[in-house]
């Protein structure tokens, strides 16, 4: 297999994906390909403002590089001073109505090759499900969804993965979780290079059947000012990830990435108050009791 048929599925999961939030939300994404003077480029989809979504983007990009940059070599030390190549898929879904949840996905490849040695293949990504109000079949969905995407290709690869995706998306200045997680996992290369892409394909595959069902359910349902406030203030703790702890936003910027890509992922608005609490008994205070921890949602 070489890296054309992977770049292709990837290709292929951006068009799918956005034809069908085009459909669901009636507006029109953008679509802006770019070259990297460092090497590659990509193609990244965006809709603001429009009737379901507030800010979306749909990111694929192939980048290339003669030295992997630091946030990718820190985990493998073996690899640094290689040439690379990394593809992949990548998106943030900001809703306009608060009871419908935000959703992040990624998928992606890595390769690092020097002359005379074996070519380096890992795959990474996963999805999670950050809501501002929580919802119990929305969350059993979701993750329901994910263990069978992963199920024919280990017992252990739901386990691991959810709980690797709770660790990761977890906000240590704050000591909170996110959201409600969902997936993750990096560096992974465990069933060799065609079965590892397969199970790539298959996390990729089962975004649209995670997601839409609650977007259904969620987006007719009336909300005012109050939910909008709350919604803001959860979106603020999104921004802290990205810029503080997320590795794919410090590879991209410390690989010489183009900033508007990797930055399409922030809300449109968000804010923050000093030392603020929800108020007990609260919608909003249940969603950080209730739902801001690490359940075993299955």
């Amino acid at each position: 297999m070489d890296t054309q048929q992977i770049k292709q599925y990837f290709l292929d999961l951006q068009q799918r994906i956005v034809v069908s939030l085009e459909a669901a939300d009636g507006g029109k994404f953008l679509r802006d390909e770019w070259k990297r003077p460092a090497g590659g480029g990509g193609l990244s989809c965006l809709l603001e403002e429009s009737q379901l979504l507030e800010r979306a983007g749909v990111g694929f990009s192939h980048v290339t590089g003669d030295k992997l940059p630091p946030s990718a070599s820190a985990h493998r030390p073996e690899l640094a001073g290689r040439a690379w190549e990394a593809m992949g898929v990548s998106l943030v879904f900001h809703p306009r109505n608060p009871y419908v949840p935000t959703v992040h996905l990624n998928v992606r490849m890595f390769r690092a090759f020097a002359d005379g040695q074996d070519d380096v293949f890992w795959f990474g990504g996963g999805m999670d499900l950050t809501p501002y109000y929580g919802f119990e079949e929305d969350a059993v969905h979701f993750h329901q969804t994910c263990a069978d995407a992963l199920a024919p290709y280990g017992d252990d690869k739901y386990p691991r993965f959810k709980r690797w995706c709770d660790e990761y998306f977890f906000l240590k200045h704050r000591q909170e979780p996110r959201g409600i997680g969902g997936i993750f996992f990096d560096d992974f290369n465990e069933l060799g290079l065609i079965d590892s892409f397969a199970m790539v394909r298959a996390v990729g595959d089962a975004f649209l059947p995670a997601y839409l069902p609650i977007v259904t359910r969620r987006r007719d349902m009336t909300y005012g000012q109050r939910q909008r406030d709350w919604q803001a203030y959860r979106r603020g703790r999104y921004v802290e990830f990205n810029l503080v702890w997320d590795r794919g936003t410090l590879f991209g910027l410390q690989s010489g990435g183009r900033t508007e890509s990797i930055l399409m992922s922030m809300p449109p608005v968000a804010n923050w108050r000093y030392d603020y609490k929800p108020q007990a008994g609260t919608p909003e205070a249940t969603l950080v009791s209730e739902f801001l921890t690490s359940r075993n949602w299955l």
